[in-house]
């Protein structure tokens, strides 16, 4: 990755981080008397400025919902197949994590790759790019703009097309996060991307450990 498209990735991560800080400090857990879990990725439980459930379909052309994951942990994230590097990382310590996670706990966590790029990112492009990572994500594919858009806009996800040296050589600039709910379908998480895979593996250890994961 480029200097200029590294400074745009974190650019739209701090604007993220920024708002998801902001509003963490109105936290649920305030003040009701008991200790929050301690986890390695920003803690906005009882947070509803983003969005807590979506309706979009997959690779196979089924609409899914969070209803479809009760009972398991969901990591939601937003990036596009053509991403040079941030995207295929974070596929890529996911599936280490749940790896480590084992295979109990790995069939309890739920990643889900939602595509930002519908115009390339067709159904089989996208079917074949996340079960080259691990045969459990599933990829969402909004169907048109108007989908893109209200779905970035629910969990305020910045994206952007940026013209390349052809038409189809474009690259999107996007939020480099993910969220995380626990097994309740409860918005828990806001996880950098780049990480690393042990503050996946703590976190999700965390929220695997209980039936809310407090």
């Amino acid at each position: 990755m480029n200097r200029r498209t590294l400074a745009r990735f974190a650019r739209a991560t701090v604007i993220a981080l920024a708002t998801a800080g902001a509003l963490g400090a109105t936290l649920g857990l305030e003040g009701c008397g008991q200790q929050p879990p301690s986890f390695s990725n920003l803690d906005i439980t009882g947070n509803t400025q983003f969005g807590n459930n979506f309706s979009l379909p997959d690779s196979n052309g089924k609409t899914r919902t969070m209803a479809d994951f009760k009972g398991k942990v969901v990591v939601l994230f937003f990036g596009y197949t053509h991403c040079p590097d941030v995207c295929p990382t974070t596929m890529a310590e996911l599936s280490q994590a749940l790896q480590q996670l084992g295979p109990d706990a790995g069939k309890r966590v739920q990643v889900i790759f939602v595509s930002v790029d519908p115009e390339r990112d067709t159904p089989q492009i996208l079917g074949q790019y996340v079960a080259a990572f691990n045969p459990t994500f599933i990829a969402l594919r909004p169907a048109d703009d108007a989908q893109l858009k209200q779905v970035t806009k629910d969990f305020r996800v910045y994206y952007a097309k940026v013209p390349g040296s052809t038409p189809d050589g474009y690259t999107m600039d996007h939020t480099a996060a993910s969220y995380v709910f626990d097994t309740t379908g409860k918005l828990r998480l806001f996880a950098r991307d780049g990480q690393g895979v042990t503050p996946w593996v703590h976190d999700l250890k965390i929220l695997l450990g209980s039936n809310d994961g407090n």
